[in-house]
């Protein structure tokens, strides 16, 4: 595990004195993790992404996606095991229970999600707020007059 120097991004940044703790997260998270279910990230616009997982041999019963505080949480859970009595000579359609974490950036909100031929597919989106978005500042003049405060007191 590679260790990051941000000073230098904290030298010419206001405000993302969250990042290291982000990365760190990210960091320890991978290591935890399994690569199953396999899964893709897809940008799809300039705020719109996909997540697509593997998912085969899951119900939509069995899966369960939930954010809290910038992380996605995908978590599958069999409800039973395979009681029909089968004598499988090889399983390779791994079935197990997982639980997969993905860090979102902020104002990345999950739009959908959908269930098909074995694919778990996440719509999300950058929404910025009305208040964070850019806006022109318009540079006044000194035209209007300044009103003494004292001298109004005295009317």
């Amino acid at each position: 595990m590679r260790n990051f120097d941000f000073s230098p991004l904290y030298r010419s940044t206001v405000g993302f004195d969250h990042l290291s703790s982000v990365l760190d997260s990210v960091n320890r998270s991978e290591a935890n993790q399994t690569s199953y279910p396999p899964y893709n990230i897809e940008l799809l616009d300039k705020d719109q992404y996909q997540i697509t997982m593997a998912v085969a041999g899951f119900i939509e019963e069995e899966l369960d996606i939930q954010t809290e505080k910038l992380t996605l949480t995908v978590t599958g859970k069999k409800t039973s095991e395979d009681g029909s009595g089968r004598n499988y000579l090889h399983q390779g359609i791994a079935a197990r229970n997982f639980e997969r974490r993905f860090q979102l950036a902020d104002h990345v909100e999950v739009t959908g999600a959908r269930l098909a031929n074995g694919l778990l597919t996440i719509d999300l989106a950058r929404e910025i707020p009305e208040a964070m978005k850019p806006k022109k500042i318009d540079i006044g003049s000194n035209t209007t007059p300044l009103i003494d405060v004292n001298k109004q007191d005295a009317a």
